[in-house]
């Protein structure tokens, strides 16, 4: 006998059918469960979620910090971004006045003439151009790379969130003396205590 045959025995004649009144009563029998299962004391409970913050901060950098609590985080992470747009911008700007000056040099065109005329050579018109670029794309890097870290920074801390950092953890280093034999030997102990 399947489980469908079986159901139906234990299910009295409505001329409702199989779906309309076994998986209702499943549907309300595994919310029930999930739900009862789930509750387990108040210290085992970890709401706290990593993946959560790697979203937040995925979506809104500094999100996730907020959402693990580590409020001074946010200013250090706008403050880079911020520091490294401006750096960007600069190096833009730079860049778009040497590559015009190097592009009106190698044009050909007596008209049109650069402000470096008697300042910086072809040669250092072009090295000055790649310099530029270079510090501009370095710039763009590095601020993704801070955007990663936030993120990595977000899911680190929220897997840390419940680490334990009370009075009852401590390292003390303290000088020694160690016997041997008929002389005594200096050294550092080293005690843990968690």
């Amino acid at each position: 006998m399947t489980l469908t045959a079986f159901l139906t025995c234990l299910i009295p004649e409505t001329g409702m059918s199989f779906r309309q009144t076994i998986l209702p009563f499943f549907a309300v029998v595994l919310i029930f469960s999930y739900d009862s299962f789930s509750q387990k004391s108040d210290s085992l409970i970890r709401n706290h979620s990593p993946v959560k913050a790697s979203v937040y901060s995925t979506l809104l950098p500094g999100a996730g910090q907020v959402y693990n609590r580590k409020y001074w985080k946010v200013p250090v992470i706008y403050a880079a971004f911020a520091g490294l747009g401006y750096l960007a911008k600069w190096n833009d700007d730079k860049y778009d006045i040497y590559r015009t000056a190097y592009r009106f040099r190698i044009d050909g065109n007596p008209e049109t003439v650069d402000h470096f005329t008697d300042v910086y050579s072809d040669n250092d018109l072009k090295l000055l151009r790649d310099y530029y670029r270079r510090n501009r794309d370095l710039s763009l890097i590095f601020a993704g790379l801070v955007y990663v870290l936030n993120i990595v920074d977000a899911s680190v801390d929220a897997h840390l969130f419940y680490f334990d950092v009370s009075d009852n953890l401590s390292m003390n280093i303290v000088p020694s003396v160690i016997p041997y034999h008929r002389h005594a030997l200096t050294g550092i102990n080293i005690g843990l205590r968690f």
